[in-house]
């Protein structure tokens, strides 16, 4: 399995492509604009990629203001965890406070905690982490030791709690109980910024000490 990153919107964020043997998988599309798609649609046929889901970390505006345009050009709806289901539906809410348009497709269906996704004959655990948004999952590959963190976990920071759903004491617990015991070894791939590790952020964040 094979992670490909892309930085889209005006925040920053972390657009992913999971991919193994010409299949793939779009986690938090924040493509906003015609040439943000381009170079996302671009890349995935370059490569000879066709994606064939679309996972949500959590439903914050910034993380899915791709989704509409992935339905349309790959039919595909989000996949995510069920209570977030009303951060997503208060998502032309969200882009009315920032002066974007943000109105994206139902969600094919609910991901839970504990389950598997499959991609080739690679597969990503389901981990709940909430704290930053109510819903937020992560997706971590035991295999080669890496995990999608969305916005729980960032280089040297956490994920903001100020947002409806947001709860401090409820993301420190998932990065202490959820991530940090995964191993010193796991490369984060992260919602905002650069990539980092469990063991960098163990000894080094400011917020969250191992």
């Amino acid at each position: 399995m094979h992670v490909q990153k892309f930085t889209f919107n005006p925040f920053q964020e972390n657009t992913y492509v999971l991919h193994a043997a010409g299949e793939g998988i779009l986690v938090d599309p924040g493509c906003s604009n015609e040439n943000e798609q381009r170079e996302l649609e671009s890349w995935l046929e370059n490569n000879g990629i066709l994606p064939g889901r679309l996972l949500l970390t959590h439903a914050h505006i910034d993380h899915i203001l791709g989704c509409t345009w992935v339905k349309e050009r790959y039919g595909l709806q989000p996949e995510l965890h069920r209570k977030d289901l009303p951060v997503l539906k208060a998502a032309e809410y969200q882009g009315a406070m920032f002066g974007v348009r943000c109105d994206p497709p139902p969600p094919a269906r609910f991901i839970e905690e504990g389950e598997v996704i499959t991609l080739g004959d690679e597969h990503l655990d389901v981990l709940f982490v909430p704290g930053h948004a109510p819903g937020h999952i992560a997706f971590y590959n035991p295999k080669q030791r890496f995990i999608l963190s969305g916005d729980v976990l960032f280089h040297r920071s956490i994920g903001r709690t100020d947002l409806p759903g947001g709860d401090m004491d409820t993301l420190l617990e998932s990065i202490r109980t959820q991530l940090y015991p995964l191993g010193d070894d796991i490369t984060v791939y992260s919602g905002h910024g650069p990539e980092t590790t469990i063991g960098e952020e163990r000894r080094g964040n400011p917020f969250v000490r191992g």
